[in-house]
């Protein structure tokens, strides 16, 4: 059974940091891409960031290029998000998913509980 466990969401000030993690188990992690993806109040699963198996590609949206990293350490089954110089419009639920998901309305389901980031003063 696939089971991904996100951690480390939570308060956040804009210009803040904020480290996401997704600890995954129940398939082989460093045989598939991983892909974080965001769902903000009222709106729909965007795709935020993806990564493939071994780290050589990597997908940013452009709304937080340049803001937010994608990583993974494969030993650990883990895909990490970091977030830099967040903005309120960050604010949304963040959950991880197998498998590689780019562009707008390429992702129309998640499996796991995510984790909420609000992003206020």
């Amino acid at each position: 059974e696939v089971r991904l466990v996100e951690s480390g969401g939570g308060l956040v000030q804009p210009g803040g940091s904020l480290k996401l993690s997704c600890v995954a188990s129940g398939f082989p992690f460093s045989e598939y891409s991983m892909t974080w993806v965001q769902q903000a109040p009222g709106k729909g699963l965007e795709s935020v960031a993806a990564i493939s198996s071994s780290s050589a590609l990597t997908y940013v949206h452009d709304s937080v290029k340049g803001r937010f990293t994608i990583s993974r350490e494969n030993a650990k089954s883990t895909v990490i998000l970091q977030m830099n110089s967040v903005k309120p419009e960050d604010t949304a639920r963040y959950y991880c998913t197998k498998g590689w998901y780019s562009g707008s309305g390429s992702i129309d389901e998640v499996s796991s509980q995510g984790t909420q980031v609000p992003v206020a003063s």
